[in-house]
């Protein structure tokens, strides 16, 4: 039995009235939540508020969840219209935290184009690579950071993240390749200098 169907599963038991259901979609999703919303919102009180929320709102809304889309992509395209309405009705301009870690402490592999030596310039380099990208993310249009956190940070499916952004499968293309160009382009002067560098 796949993810899908164990969530749809307690979806239906939820939809019934049964609140250990979603008490256990809760539990399986909201760190999962917290670390997308950490992508928009700095201040931790304020995400733990804004996934709160977000889960409250799904709990209302789930009569109306059909199936049509996996429970998380219907659950992440909530919790980011509730951080965007979070941000517009506070002011607040969606940033995105420095870390590239996930819930286990993971790092996001960003070294992949610099050679695997443990010396001190390549783990100077790979810490230059990582802010790099960092500042590069924060710089995109909300729209575009999105597309790409979804697709690089959470690995959902194009499909998952049209439906999770409510647009045509093409524009999540064309987002995510824009993405990757304006990322590519800060990094490309310091690859290019790690390269022809002599240490």
């Amino acid at each position: 039995m796949s993810e899908r169907d164990i969530d749809q599963q307690l979806v239906s038991r939820a939809q019934r009235g049964d609140k250990r259901a979603f008490d256990f979609l809760v539990n399986k999703y909201q760190r999962r939540l917290a670390r997308l919303l950490s992508r928009f919102i700095r201040d931790p009180a304020e995400i733990e508020d804004v996934t709160q929320e977000a889960f409250i709102k799904a709990y209302r809304a789930l009569p109306s969840f059909r199936g049509d889309s996996a429970f998380y992509t219907w659950l992440y395209r909530i919790g980011i219209n509730t951080a965007k309405n979070y941000l517009s009705a506070s002011g607040k301009r969606p940033l995105l935290s420095g870390d590239y870690e996930d819930e286990d402490g993971d790092t996001v592999d960003l070294s992949a184009q610099v050679p695997d030596l443990n010396t001190p310039e390549t783990e100077y380099m790979n810490r230059q690579i990582v802010e790099t990208v960092n500042r590069a993310v924060d710089a995109l249009p909300e729209e575009l950071r999105m597309a790409i956190t979804l697709r690089e940070m959470e690995g959902m499916s194009y499909e998952d993240i049209a439906q999770a952004m409510d647009c045509p499968i093409g524009t999540v293309r064309s987002r995510i390749f824009r993405a990757r160009e304006a990322i590519s382009a800060q990094l490309k002067p310091l690859l290019d200098t790690a390269k022809n560098k002599r240490w």
